[in-house]
């Protein structure tokens, strides 16, 4: 694996990778995506190989472009104009029919597509030069913590893609909301770095639940995720009780536990910044499981705004050791 700072050349050498049906991890301000031409099924049975990831889990299809989405789904731009001209480039994803060209690979043979026009020039400009969309989950090992930089990629990854594109951290640090739109009913399918209230005010009307059944049609939706290499479980006087004798360390969103001697203590943030705590959830996870710790206990935080995508992330991330 070659970690490359993203030079136009280095871009285009990207896009040579994804032409000819190579893997390319590439950054995003999300995190960091694992990269194959997405209208190849071989390129992008690569994802799950490197991954371990299950087929029945659908890839998003990234773009450079609003005018691309007429091609690999059927509903018209003019009937979606408003999300679009709102939202894109930036971090949602839009469940819409798929169009024919769609291999069945990429969507778990659902009849819907995932797809997103990230933020990233990085990112826009490795689609530009590959010429077609790209199909990208994030680019860790299946269940495990997103990346948010380049050398999260490479210690999941290691050899088992070609090339990783250098962007430095990600802004926003956890993965894009996606959405499903169904004629005039659009449901939240998964809470990201673009909040539900935000969506809601722009369209005028509530997002609606949808139940996901054994086939998920948009990644995101299982019930254990995100998991880091020490257990984890949530901050509370219970748990710290249960786990006095040992090594914690602490995942803190306010300084209500400064009294306990943990040890060791990250700070998603000290002013209760839900945007500032998102940014380092994943990036602060990768810290701490390096640390000589026994357990993570991490700060419950509201289900409001960018709150609801850091609980989703962490509720998953428990659940995966309770599974256990």
């Amino acid at each position: 694996m070659q970690i490359l700072e993203p030079t136009e050349e280095n871009i285009i050498k990207a896009s040579e990778i994804i032409k000819s049906g190579g893997l390319v991890a590439f950054p995003t301000e999300t995190v960091y995506g694992l990269g194959a031409n997405g209208y190849n099924p071989i390129a992008a049975a690569k994802i799950f190989e490197a991954k371990g990831r299950p087929k029945f889990n659908p890839l998003i299809l990234h773009i450079c472009d609003i005018s691309k989405i007429e091609e690999i789904s059927t509903i018209k731009i003019k009937s979606i104009e408003k999300v679009l001209n709102k939202f894109f480039p930036g971090p949602l994803t839009i469940v819409v029919p798929k169009a024919e060209r769609v291999p069945d690979i990429i969507t778990a043979g659902n009849p819907t597509v995932a797809i997103r026009m990230p933020n990233n020039k990085i990112a826009l400009e490795l689609i530009k030069y590959s010429g077609v969309p790209i199909a990208a989950p994030s680019a860790n090992k299946f269940g495990k913590l997103s990346p948010t930089t380049a050398l999260h990629v490479a210690k999941q990854l290691k050899d088992r893609i070609d090339i990783v594109l250098d962007g430095g951290k990600s802004s926003v640090g956890v993965e894009s909301t996606i959405i499903e739109i169904s004629g005039e009913e659009v449901y939240l399918l998964r809470p990201g770095g673009l909040s539900a209230e935000v969506i809601e005010e722009e369209i005028g009307k509530k997002l609606l639940k949808k139940k996901t059944g054994k086939n998920p049609n948009a990644p995101g939706q299982l019930l254990y995720h995100y998991a880091p290499q020490k257990t984890i479980s949530f901050l509370t006087e219970e748990e710290l009780q249960k786990n006095k004798d040992k090594r914690i360390g602490a995942l803190l969103f306010s300084e209500k536990f400064d009294y306990f001697n943990f040890a060791v203590k990250k700070y998603l943030t000290k002013a209760e910044d839900y945007r500032e705590a998102a940014s380092n959830l994943f990036f602060m996870l990768h810290e701490l499981e390096t640390e000589n710790i026994d357990i993570i206990l991490a700060e419950p935080v509201k289900e409001e705004g960018l709150g609801r995508a850091i609980m989703d992330r962490l509720k998953k991330a428990v659940n995966t050791f309770k599974i256990k």
